[in-house]
């Protein structure tokens, strides 16, 4: 493995992913995120294979989940622990082998799942999680645990007051492309849930069932990286 070159381990955030006009791909916290719809089982083996044969996978490894109908692939550099122009042009030879093979891109179909977890006290905790999971401590922020071979969710503690009783420990957090949130939001409050808040929007918007447990859908939108 030779030299990567300095221009190709800077990390790329949301804006910059954006520039590329990558439109098969959305950027989903550290990782360029693509499903292609493949009608059948054979086109999503044979996306796959192509995927594996690209130049750009030289010491360079995808992620790669095939169901019947679709492929889904997640790109990051892991060496530098986010997105860099060498996911850039990995994603641009996929979809260009997912077009070859009369794939449809889906971007509006990824999204990442995280669970929250209340508490006070992460640390009292978090080894139990940890090991119960088999989950790691996240190299991105202390309050994460996540699981290595990154299929399940992140787990993140949300600090609440020691003296809280609340009722709902555990709140899911979903990770969208921006231009589906809003779409999202209106089929939520059409099957009966409450806004409860959109303080912190783009970044955030806390939304409820009819019983009051809470859930947030997200965005890379006013925040940082991803």
């Amino acid at each position: 493995m030779g030299r990567i070159p300095e221009a190709d381990r800077l990390l790329l955030d949301g804006h910059d992913v954006e520039t590329e006009r990558l439109a098969d791909w959305r950027i989903l916290f550290w990782r360029l995120h693509a499903r292609f719809a493949t009608g059948d089982f054979a086109t999503g083996v044979r996306l796959v294979e192509a995927i594996g044969e690209a130049p750009a996978t030289a010491d360079h490894h995808p992620d790669v989940d095939l169901t019947y109908a679709a492929v889904d692939v997640r790109l990051s550099s892991h060496d530098v622990g986010g997105v860099t122009q060498r996911d850039v042009r990995l994603a641009r030879e996929i979809s260009a082998a997912a077009g070859r093979l009369g794939a449809t891109p889906r971007p509006d179909q990824v999204s990442v799942l995280e669970l929250g977890l209340d508490t006070a006290d992460f640390g009292g905790v978090k080894a139990f999680w940890a090991a119960l999971l088999g989950y790691e401590p996240s190299p991105h922020h202390e309050a994460e645990l996540v699981d290595p071979d990154g299929t399940m969710p992140t787990i993140w503690a949300q600090s609440t007051d020691p003296h809280e009783t609340p009722r709902q420990r555990w709140h899911l957090d979903l990770r969208v492309p921006p231009e589906v949130v809003e779409a999202r939001i209106r089929a939520a409050l059409d099957a009966g849930g409450t806004l409860v808040s959109d303080e912190r929007a783009p970044a955030f918007w806390v939304l409820a069932d009819a019983q009051g447990n809470q859930a947030c859908l997200t965005t890379w939108l006013g925040r940082g990286q991803g």
